[in-house]
């Protein structure tokens, strides 16, 4: 089943900001993209990494954080935990 664009345009304003930057920095960490990433409360820092896919739940547990995910695979980072919801 497809979600035509004003479905998925609604569907993003009804979710807060701050959420979508989150499952950004959890996604980008989940899926390695290369990028530097910092939370802090509602203080949310992505340099690199990616958008996450429409139906991806992974979320961070953990207000504060910081990571680094360089080039060939290799992350540095203080969460240790899960992506999942």
């Amino acid at each position: 089943m497809s979600i035509s664009e004003p479905e998925k345009q609604q569907s993003l304003k009804s979710v807060n900001p701050a959420d979508l930057q989150m499952r950004a920095i959890a996604y980008s960490l989940d899926a390695l993209i290369p990028g530097l990433y910092f939370w802090l409360g509602a203080l949310k820092i992505r340099i690199g990494g990616s958008e996450p896919e429409e139906n991806y739940p992974g979320t961070i547990h953990s207000p504060i954080g910081i990571a680094l995910v360089l080039p060939g695979y290799r992350i540095y980072s203080t969460y240790q935990g899960s992506y999942d919801p």
